[in-house]
């Protein structure tokens, strides 16, 4: 039997199969793949299966975060490994009990994010058993009530880590007692060049670098200074301070990137608060790059009020050679201050200005005599601002990221100058004055460099606007689109959408009265390629607070229907037996229901625009969920028919 099938297959035995090749070739091949991949081939055969299982054992790079595995389901992705360097993993369904199953001797990367469930024993096993480790990243380790962080942790981590470069810490820090936090930071490497904190008290980041000498440093006359050779520092505070800018520009020397960012709970006092004396420190050892300074309003609606012309004027002396500048919240600065930024900094390719209450056109009417060669501008909440500033900036051609949220007074002839950046792959226009006839001068863009495009709460736009966007000849490169908050996008719109068959990855919808089921049907129907599934590219979907859908669309939005979705945002307290449902049956599909903001924050990333290396994770999904019970069609229809009783 065997010999017959072989003849038939390879006719005469002349061909051989992929999974008759030598074992060493096959995992040579096998391990040039991504995990994705490699998870994709290993269901296909039991050869594959084999060879994939092998090659967990001395694959060197292993990223997990687009499905959060539990406890069960981590071990054979991670067996014992002593070649693996990178780990990354998203550990929302992980506590303490996985530690020995991700702290590796041999890692020298380590990203663990959504680590809530852990306790501060996570930091010290780190410090003693990841001696060799060069990068790491913790996210909200202790966030949930009852996991204790001790600075005993932070100590044996700071100490173990000898070789640690980067190191990002992104949870509350502000627990630990100041005098303690300040001393275990004396034990940190000598070669950590990059430190970001989730958040930290201003006063605790002036103690840190200028800790108070122990008993032993009394005798000696020079104290040893902490994070000699750091060169990038990115915090969040509840204070942006003098105090505070001081201390950083005395004690990091080689500091070439700074970014901070407060938001404060009450109006600051004047010994709290930052100044144009705070200003004019910045810099002091001209090797500054990239600088941000941004006062948040989430808490509070406050400002840099001590601020004015005179101190971004000192500022700009000092910071010539300055690349990126992004300043929020300075209120009493006008087009002088703002202006000499442009004009001083010569280098300047990235400048965000965010709330600049007294920004007008006069600052850009003649950025086109400076030698700036800007590729990202960001100008958010300048409400004074007109068409004319920005055909001003779009002089830039060779602008990748434009964003102008919150601009109201933009129109149609912003899009018309817009429409001539052969580069933009990023354009944010929430809540400007824009027509669908505007909207039209797009297409081109669209189909040629346009990546991401956001028209929230542009409330001219119409379902037309679909059928002016996505009218070129040619297939568009978009892959994410924000139509969230318009009053006049119904269901209509998104059949047009769907018959365009635009490979959308990211589509956002939130808080469209008009939108329902037949959307949702049509999204789930939508076929990108004759030979592909259907629904396949959305990746994210935000249907929170729309006002058409029921319970029709939970049942197509189980599977097989959008096989690579894995954010959905919906109205959970509408339907929340019906999202209980499908949360049980797509265990690796995050689905909110609170009117949380979706994926990766990618608009406000600290590094600038952001688009989704999106890998095929839906093999890694199908892999892991192997033999796994998932809830079965009768418990979605049990559901549904529990919500139609309560209507």
């Amino acid at each position: 039997m065997e010999n017959r099938e072989e003849g038939e297959g390879d006719e005469g035995g002349e061909r051989m199969g992929l999974d008759q090749l030598p074992s060493a070739l096959l995992a040579t091949i096998i391990s040039k793949l991504d995990m994705a991949s490699i998870c994709s081939v290993a269901s296909t055969c039991r050869t594959f299966n084999s060879c994939a299982s092998h090659i967990m054992t001395f694959l060197p790079t292993v990223h997990l975060l687009d499905v959060a595995p539990s406890m069960d389901l981590l071990a054979p992705l991670l067996p014992p490994n002593p070649y693996l360097t990178s780990l990354k993993v998203d550990c929302c369904r992980l506590d303490d009990s996985a530690i020995t199953q991700l702290i590796r001797p041999s890692l020298h990367e380590l990203f663990l994010h959504n680590c809530g469930d852990f306790s501060g024993r996570l930091l010290s096993e780190i410090g003693a058993k990841c001696r060799d480790i060069r990068s790491l990243y913790l996210g909200c380790v202790g966030d949930k009530r009852g996991r204790a962080i001790h600075i005993s942790d932070l100590e044996e981590l700071l100490r173990g880590c000898n070789e640690l470069e980067t190191l990002n810490l992104m949870f509350d820090v502000s627990t630990f007692l100041r005098h303690n936090f300040a001393r275990a930071w004396t034990l940190a490497s000598d070669k950590l060049t990059s430190l970001e904190i989730g958040y930290i008290s201003s006063v605790m980041v002036t103690e840190l670098l200028s800790p108070t000498p122990g008993p032993s440093q009394f005798l000696q006359q020079e104290q040893p200074p902490v994070l000699p050779n750091l060169q990038k520092l990115c915090l969040s505070v509840d204070y942006i301070t003098d105090t505070m800018i001081n201390t950083i520009s005395q004690n990091l020397t080689s500091l070439t990137h700074l970014d901070l960012r407060d938001a404060p709970i009450i109006e600051p006092r004047v010994t709290f608060d930052l100044t144009n004396n705070g200003l004019q420190q910045i810099n002091r050892h001209g090797k500054l790059k990239h600088l941000s300074l941004v006062r948040s309003q989430e808490f509070l609606v406050t400002y840099f009020r001590r601020v004015n012309d005179l101190g971004i004027l000192l500022m700009a002396d000092s910071c010539a050679s300055m690349e990126s500048i992004s300043l929020g919240g300075f209120c009493r600065v006008t087009d002088t201050g703002f202006r000499a930024i442009l004009h001083s900094c010569t280098n300047l390719y990235k400048i965000k200005i965010s709330h600049g209450t007294q920004l007008t056109d006069l600052v850009f009417l003649d950025i086109s005599a400076t030698p700036l060669s800007l590729t990202h501008v960001g100008l958010r909440w300048c409400n004074l601002l007109t068409n004319l500033a920005i055909t001003h900036v779009a002089s830039n051609l060779d602008l990748t990221v434009l964003d102008l949220r919150d601009c109201r007074s933009l129109g149609d002839e912003t899009l018309v100058a817009i429409s001539r950046l052969p580069k933009l792959k990023s354009l944010l226009l929430d809540g400007s004055d824009i027509s669908d006839f505007g909207i039209s001068h797009l297409k081109e863009m669209a189909a040629s460099s346009l990546v991401s495009l956001s028209v929230r709460g542009c409330k001219r736009l119409t379902d037309k606007c679909i059928t002016a966007l996505f009218s070129s000849t040619s297939k568009p490169v978009l892959q994410e689109l924000d139509l969230s908050n318009l009053p006049n996008l119904s269901d209509n719109g998104v059949l047009l959408l769907a018959k365009s068959r635009v490979s959308i990855c990211e589509l956002r919808m939130r808080q469209c009265p008009l939108i329902g089921d037949t959307s949702v049907m049509a999204l789930a129907s939508m076929q990108v390629d004759d030979e592909r599934w259907h629904g396949n590219c959305l990746r994210l979907l935000d249907l929170y607070n729309c006002g058409r859908i029921s319970a029709l669309s939970f049942r197509w939005l189980k599977k097989p229907y959008f096989p690579r979705l894995k954010w959905l945002g919906v109205t959970g307290s509408v339907n929340r037996d019906m999202v209980d449902a499908l949360a049980r049956s797509r265990p690796y599909l995050h689905v909110a229901g609170r009117g949380e903001e979706l994926g990766t924050g990618q608009w406000d990333h600290a590094d600038g625009f952001y688009i989704h290396d999106y890998e095929e994770m839906d093999e890694l999904e199908r892999f892991i969920l192997e033999g796994d019970d998932v809830v079965s069609d009768e418990e979605m229809a049990e559901a549904a028919e529990h919500e139609e009783l309560e209507e």
